[in-house]
């Protein structure tokens, strides 16, 4: 617990070199987990029978008490589907273009309080970013006052919720003082301003005509033609707040580290940029989320005995894609702890499933067109209207953040010069660039 605590990545790719793609490991709190670290394994995970492979079983055990149980990342089967074919047309495709616009106004909008030789810590800045730009999306919030209390419910929920996923031992526990009684306290004011934004969505006449997610809930109807009730439509808002924003602000901030760590990308970059390119940008994106994964695994549990990787696993078993070891194997990333977008841009780049930092599958996260759409444009302002240093040079270490492994030192950089040129404007995945 400790290795792992100190370095998430070593300490995962030490155990895949010593012990072989199936390794098993004990963390306090939890049941052993089985952890996988080899393509053919991944796929067989991520397309097994849904009814064999519960990711949302295997979620529950961190992530129910701050989500709830309606959660489409607690949900299995039939119902897992059905709210996720509801929610991915929000972000996926079409539907995330129009947040262009609102992803560089909040970035500009933060860029104007950095100082020209003042140190600060980047990752609250890409953290405001992404939460106001995940509030518009989901709520349609345009009022400061309103954006204002939402990120301080936000950011108050988070931090409590911090060590209740960590340490499941503290649920409960230590009475009205302790770490629970502060995490249900603050769980029960953000469900109260929830539950006024969802009674005010109701009430307004034109609810049908917006295109925000809370709005799509409100129209969406089950099999039976019954609405989503209060609890459903809770833990769905607060799923798509906490997942479309914590683990892109946490990409962003590593990207930056990582950027201003290697000069030579950060020019190249820049220059592809400037040339009106964006083959590099993508590739720097996705280099990013394969040394800096944001997430450490992905896990299924087992409701019938399964054969992996030559192992007979019993029902219950949980089985974890171990995606720190496998974006670090040198057998598919030559160097794997070098900083080298063009991986990406070979005729060999890496597939499907030796790269998976959104997880895969019917599981796949819904949002991984909408963040790295968000990443692109962050990244080209950043990187075309700023001259950003490390104040240290040496790399930041990985810190658990809730379920996010972010930069220990909070991406701590130092703005020397801002340029003038403006950043093109990128486009979606598969998009044509404007």
């Amino acid at each position: 617990m400790i290795r792992e605590a100190r370095d998430p990545i070593g300490n995962m790719v030490r155990l895949h070199r010593r012990y072989g793609d199936v390794f098993s490991l004990r963390f306090p709190g939890f049941d052993p987990l089985v952890f996988v670290a080899e393509p053919s394994l991944v796929k067989q995970l991520f397309t097994g029978d849904p009814k064999v492979l519960h990711a949302g079983e295997a979620n529950a055990t961190v992530l129910e008490p701050p989500l709830g149980p309606n959660s489409v990342l607690i949900l299995d089967e039939g119902a897992h589907l059905r709210r996720r074919r509801l929610l991915l047309p929000r972000f996926h495709g079409e539907a995330i273009r129009r947040y262009g616009e609102v992803i560089r106004e909040a970035t500009l909008r933060q860029m104007e309080t950095w100082r020209v030789g003042e140190p600060f810590r980047l990752r609250p800045h890409t953290e405001a970013i992404t939460l106001e730009v995940i509030l518009r999306a989901v709520f349609g919030i345009e009022e400061e006052a309103r954006l204002a209390r939402a990120r301080e419910l936000v950011g108050r929920f988070a931090r409590v919720s911090h060590p209740i996923i960590l340490f499941p031992m503290l649920r409960g526990r230590f009475g009205r003082f302790g770490p629970w009684a502060r995490f249900v306290a603050v769980k029960r004011e953000l469900d109260a301003w929830i539950a006024e934004e969802v009674a005010a969505r109701r009430a307004d006449p034109r609810a049908e005509e917006r295109d925000d997610v809370l709005s799509l809930l409100l129209q969406a109807r089950h099999e039976d033609g019954s609405p989503l009730g209060d609890d459903e439509l809770r833990d769905e808002l607060v799923t798509v707040i906490g997942a479309g924003h914590e683990t892109t602000a946490t990409a962003l901030a590593w990207a930056i580290e990582r950027l201003v760590r290697n000069p030579r990308v950060l020019e190249k970059l820049r220059a592809s940029l400037a040339a009106g390119e964006d083959d590099y940008l993508d590739a720097t994106i996705k280099e990013t989320l394969r040394s800096r994964p944001v997430i450490s695994g992905v896990a299924r549990k087992l409701t019938e005995p399964l054969e992996i990787g030559g192992y007979e696993l019993p029902a219950g078993t949980i089985v974890d894609v171990a995606i720190t070891a496998l974006h670090h194997r040198e057998d598919l990333y030559p160097d794997p702890f070098a900083f080298r977008p063009e991986r990406f841009l070979a005729d060999d780049a890496p597939d499907g499933y030796s790269w998976v930092p959104f997880g895969g599958g019917v599981r796949r996260c819904i949002g991984a067109s909408f963040a790295q759409y968000e990443m692109r444009i962050v990244l080209s302002e950043i990187v075309t209207r700023c001259e950003l240093e490390a104040t240290d040079p040496r790399p930041e270490p990985l810190r658990a953040r809730n379920i996010t492994l972010a930069p220990g030192r909070g991406a701590q950089v130092v703005l020397t010069r801002r340029r003038a040129s403006p950043a093109p404007a990128p486009s979606p995945a598969g998009a044509p660039a404007r």
